[in-house]
């Protein structure tokens, strides 16, 4: 048998689910639209078209389920930016944070302290890449204002020449940003690091970690949420005791 403990509920899950597929898309699609010769090259002309509705396609979702959540619970939102992105830092949170560059090389040497719900080094990472997200939804929002918005529904906003070169701008800077961050969270979220093997679970599965692997990342979490006991379940084959 194996102690479980509920990490993220179903609309966190779902939330980020979407939210991380329709990124990897969006970056997908996105370099079409970046460099339009290399689609062009490849296929042909209709296909960079393609690639470009659709990327103005997948930025709804993207968009639009964030803000359900937000609207859904706000509570929660709430929680996101006090506690997990802005929570204040403790002694522990800042060893972490220092020893995590060594700790990425050597991992069954380095010694971690123990975390709260977030680690130090994550808020700092999940703010810059939500920030970065905010920059690149309102920039492309722009962008897509300036073309028509839906496409060919003939509601067009005509921005200055200055306007769309800095939405353009900000929308570039932010992307490579965005993948460069983005990069490094599938490194750790998926569980191709070692140590985070199996924790792909928390966010694409049914959003448990178990009660030693909680322990490992964020003892201080996991003690209060053992503590209290309402969120612990214990899993037998499977199956939920």
């Amino acid at each position: 048998m194996t102690r479980y403990i509920q990490r993220h509920s179903l609309l966190t899950r779902v939330t980020h689910g979407v939210a991380a597929v329709a990124c990897i898309l969006l970056a997908v699609t996105g370099v079409f639209v970046f460099v339009p010769s290399l689609g062009g090259g490849i296929m042909g002309g209709e296909f960079t078209q393609t690639m470009r509705m659709l990327h103005r396609v997948l930025a709804v979702p993207f968009i639009l389920v964030p803000l359900f959540a937000v609207l859904k619970s706000p509570a929660g939102f709430v929680h996101l930016f006090k506690e997990d992105i802005f929570g204040k830092w403790d002694k522990d949170d800042v060893t972490w944070a220092m020893k995590f560059p060594f700790y990425l090389f050597a991992p069954g040497k380095v010694h971690m302290p123990p975390q709260h719900h977030v680690k130090s080094a994550q808020r700092l990472a999940d703010g810059a890449l939500l920030f970065f997200c905010i920059m690149l939804a309102l920039s492309g929002i722009v962008l897509w204002l300036n073309t028509g918005f839906p496409t060919g529904s003939g509601l067009k906003v005509d921005f200055a020449p200055e306007t769309l070169l800095l939405a353009h701008l900000v929308h570039d800077v932010f992307f490579f940003l965005t993948v460069f961050v983005g990069i490094a969270h599938i490194y750790l979220g998926a569980g191709i690091f070692q140590p985070y093997r199996g924790t792909a679970r928390i966010m694409f599965g049914d959003g448990k970690v178990s009660e030693s692997d909680a322990v490992y990342h964020w003892g201080y979490w996991a003690n209060e949420e053992i503590a209290l006991g309402k969120n612990v379940t214990v899993e037998k084959d499977g199956k939920e005791k």
